[in-house]
């Protein structure tokens, strides 16, 4: 049984909530998020609070409990409060600027890396730190991982685009005799 899951949800005053069919919409001073989830569990929404119930008893539906949930919760914050990833961009000639709806990087290749930055996401680079926002935050953290995969900090030097929250395990170099 789901801890999380049995839990009511509150809905904020400003938030609106709606459920129709399998699409559950979410609508807030910060923009509109919907998300379309499996009829394994039942969405009951009321005036102030929202309730989730399994249909089966079975392992998969149970998963699912909690998981949704978390969903809603994760969906509720952020039409009130946008989600927001910092990254560092550490090493000499390395540089990020965002010219219009691209990030371009310069990141030690021979060529320029350009990303383009996905519809819902504001992101701001100030000299080598970037700040990616947005309201959903799957999204935020899904395109934060993709733009810190292009180059991942390296532990000798600790060169590479780290989180902003981020410890990187140092390892001692090669030694001379």
């Amino acid at each position: 049984m789901s801890r999380i899951g049995k839990k009511e949800i509150l809905i904020p005053a400003d938030v609106k909530v709606t459920n129709s069919g399998n699409t559950f919409t979410v609508a807030g001073p910060k923009g509109t998020l919907s998300r379309i989830f499996r009829d394994d569990i039942t969405i009951i929404v009321t005036d102030k609070t929202i309730n989730l119930n399994i249909k089966r008893n079975d392992k998969f539906s149970q998963s699912l409990w909690g998981t949704y949930a978390s969903h809603i919760k994760n969906m509720i914050k952020g039409v009130e409060t946008p989600y927001q990833k910092k990254l560092i961009l550490e090493g000499i000639g390395f540089k990020s600027e965002v010219k219009g709806k691209e990030f371009h990087f310069a990141l030690g290749f021979s060529h320029p890396v350009i990303v383009p930055i996905p519809e819902g996401i504001t992101a701001t680079a100030d000299k080598n730190n970037i700040t990616i926002t947005g309201i959903d935050k799957e999204l935020v953290g899904n395109f934060t991982a993709a733009i810190r995969a292009l180059k991942k900090p390296e532990p000798y030097k600790g060169k590479g685009m780290r989180y902003e929250n981020e410890v990187i395990r140092r390892k001692q170099g090669k030694k001379t005799v």
